[in-house]
């Protein structure tokens, strides 16, 4: 494994490149090893203990995108001109509650801990769930882990503008109405998994209308 040795000048150009794409250039397609470099971050992307509360769901099928467009409203264009259009989806209570099989799995299978660090593990996940967070119903179980899956969004936005390819999130969706389509027509458990975040991949049709703006960064960083 290599040192990474990118300039900080093309990190923050790629910073500044990035914008919320409204429409794209549905001439251009993102390449299939470059959505696949896209979705390798995410998997790279960092979680609380590791245990990756996420799956991604690329919708290409036609079909599929116009029956998400009623259910969300701030999806249309983009569904209709990106090149990939991906669902990130993230795991409820049954997948994420500390003595649940999918966490034994990860802690077992995944992650390969002996017998005595898997006790370990799950006493500390079980007391971060019970007393440090007060993960004390499923839906604060779903927001703690929409919250790592937030991280492989971002993750997923810079390396794409790092390779020069534009990104929109969105969360414009009827969360409600989303998910039982996404139960009825995409095979999708949602017992398991709910919908945080879609967002959309491609090139840009044209330049942003504006410039970026944002606060200034002494307004936004205290040092002590």
């Amino acid at each position: 494994m290599e040192t990474p040795n990118i300039s900080k000048a093309d990190i923050l150009n790629a910073f500044q490149y990035r914008h919320a794409t409204k429409e794209f250039d549905a001439t251009k397609k993102v390449s299939h090893d470059d959505i696949n470099f896209i979705l390798k971050t995410a998997n790279l992307s960092p979680s609380s203990f590791g245990f990756e509360p996420w799956h991604f769901v690329v919708v290409q099928d036609p079909e599929l995108r116009e029956l998400l467009k009623p259910v969300a409203w701030g999806a249309p264009l983009k569904l209709d001109t990106a090149s990939h259009f991906v669902l990130g989806l993230s795991m409820k209570a049954p997948m994420t509650k500390w003595d649940s099989e999918y966490i034994m799995h990860m802690m077992k299978d995944i992650k390969q801990f002996p017998k005595d660090v898997i006790e370990m593990y799950s006493k500390f996940y079980r007391e971060f769930q019970e007393r440090d967070f007060n993960l004390d119903s499923d839906k604060k179980l779903f927001d703690w882990a929409s919250k790592q899956t937030y991280i492989a969004l971002a993750n997923m936005m810079t390396s794409a503008a790092l390779a020069g390819i534009d990104s929109c999130p969105i969360e414009g969706f009827h969360q409600e109405k989303t998910e039982a389509l996404l139960r009825d027509k995409f095979d999708i458990d949602t017992n398991k998994y709910g919908l945080s975040f879609m967002v959309a991949f491609g090139y840009r049709k044209a330049e942003p209308p504006y410039a970026k703006s944002r606060r200034d960064f002494d307004e936004i960083v205290t040092w002590k």
